[in-house]
């Protein structure tokens, strides 16, 4: 899948973002250890993974970070949002096409017995 990477320039220095082309708001590059990592589109059912996602989020009305946090608490692991700058300030530099192969969450994270 195509990507777009991002770099700005903030107060901390230079942050390279991986963003979705055309961003829905049910489209979502989840980073792994501050790494791009999974891809999840709350509207694509055809993945267990997606549907499991959608149920949390959407069905349950939590937000993507509320859900992150609870599937890290459980899991032992450090999934995230991107954030380019804590206080704003930022600056965009260049953008540029990527190929990137972002595999679902794994389903096995995606518990219902949150």
């Amino acid at each position: 899948m195509t990507f777009l990477e991002t770099t700005y320039i903030t107060l901390s220095g230079t942050k390279k973002i991986i963003e979705i082309r055309r961003k829905k708001p049910t489209q979502w590059v989840i980073y792994k250890d501050d790494k791009p990592s999974y891809y999840v589109d709350f509207h694509d059912l055809e993945k267990d993974s997606n549907c499991m996602m959608n149920s949390l989020v959407l069905c349950a009305k939590r937000s993507l970070k509320e859900v992150l946090l609870l599937i890290n608490k459980k899991n032992n692991i450090n999934l995230s949002i991107p954030k380019i700058s804590r206080l704003g300030l930022k600056k965009k530099i260049k953008s540029e096409l990527i190929e990137l192969s972002l595999e679902p969450i794994p389903e096995e994270w995606l518990s219902y017995s949150f």
